[in-house]
């Protein structure tokens, strides 16, 4: 099939007759209008309409528009079409499947809100929620607070100053496998773990040592603290790109009224890193309430099974899908984790006028 067709004068002046004087109406109107956004709008609208008269004298079957739009279309239908049948296919999957009763083999039955019902007397699922609030509470500011103040740190002109931003860096780019094994190592929970021996030798009794991922008790502060050692890089990389930005002549100007390093930080630092920590701490929270891995590592021992003083929520739902393969009620986990972490990214994003502009 060809790009024309055959015109009929009459049709053709039919038309013109309607989109001509449209298009002088919306050229009066751009000309007089005065906001920009609509004088903006106008002028798309005229454009459109100067494409439908061409198309109209010429018997062209699709518009320039048209034309370009479906250029473009055809590059991105790979990747949105890839994304709909292993992306968008299964999480519209989950959410009604949070509704049904299913094992995966036998035959789907409506639940309505049982699966929701039932989170609320599952203990595991309890702890799970409490423990990634937990975490997520305490990893947040902690790693916020590490990556800024190496990024303070190492944005001066230091001696070596490469050097430690690849050091600190490191971390995050590392093997989680490899790290995990060696900060289990270094925080054995025998006497004579390094950790421990150090803490032996400052005057810790031995009864006293702390059994780190091994104690119910620590096992979340051990979490948390590998959680931040091994992220901060990334947030410090991030808090650098930040400081380069600010201006150095309010540092100067700061500096001719006297301020002290402190006031600097604190008047001048600070709040030009509003966008940046507004960012970090949206990524940050997000992150925390996905954690899986290294809680899984850290304190999955040999059996890979969480107790209720380590599991997440994440985990809890993989535990129910593919272990229990109580697959619906682990799609309305999976769902209530998805409405707490919209709810807390809205949230900071109605702050972000007021704190990070």
């Amino acid at each position: 099939m060809g790009n024309t067709k055959t015109i009929d004068p009459a049709v053709v002046q039919k038309k013109l007759q309607v989109l001509e004087p449209r298009l002088a109406e919306l050229l009066r109107q751009a000309e007089a209008e005065t906001d920009p956004k609509k004088k903006l709008r106008l002028g798309k609208q005229a454009d459109r309409t100067r494409d439908k008269i061409r198309q109209a004298k010429t018997g062209e079957r699709f518009s320039r528009q048209m034309k370009r739009d479906m250029v473009a279309y055809s590059f991105i239908a790979p990747n949105f079409i890839g994304f709909a049948v292993f992306t968008l296919g299964p999480v519209i999957f989950a959410f009604v499947l949070a509704f049904l009763r299913w094992d995966g083999n036998n035959p789907m039955e409506f639940a309505g809100l049982g699966n929701f019902a039932l989170m609320f007397g599952n203990k595991r699922f309890l702890a799970a929620l409490r423990n990634t609030v937990v975490y997520c509470i305490a990893t947040v500011p902690l790693t916020l607070a590490a990556a800024l103040t190496l990024a303070v740190l190492l944005n001066q002109k230091i001696k070596g100053r490469n050097f430690f931003r690849t050091v600190s860096f490191f971390p995050y780019v590392a093997s989680l496998v490899a790290v995990a094994a060696v900060w289990n190592m270094l925080f054995s929970p025998a006497k004579s773990g390094p950790v421990n021996m150090i803490l032996y030798n400052l005057g810790v009794a031995a009864k006293s040592l702390p059994k780190w991922s091994a104690d119910k008790n620590w096992v979340m502060f051990t979490v948390v603290l590998f959680s931040v050692w091994k992220n901060m890089g990334y947030y410090m990389v991030i808090y650098l790109a930040g400081l380069q930005g600010i201006n150095g002549e309010l540092y100067e100007a700061c500096g001719l009224d006297g301020a002290n390093t402190w006031q600097r930080f604190w008047y001048i630092t600070l709040p030009q890193l509003r966008p940046t920590t507004f960012f970090v701490t949206i990524m940050l929270t997000i992150n925390c309430f996905k954690v899986y891995d290294i809680v899984y590592m850290l304190a999955g021992g040999n059996t890979g099974v969480l107790n209720e003083s380590a599991i997440v929520l994440v985990y809890h739902i993989y535990e129910e899908a593919f272990r229990n393969w109580n697959l619906g009620y682990a799609s309305a986990c999976a769902m209530v984790l998805f409405l707490m972490v919209l709810a807390i990214t809205l949230v900071q994003f109605r702050g972000e006028k007021k704190y990070a502009n």
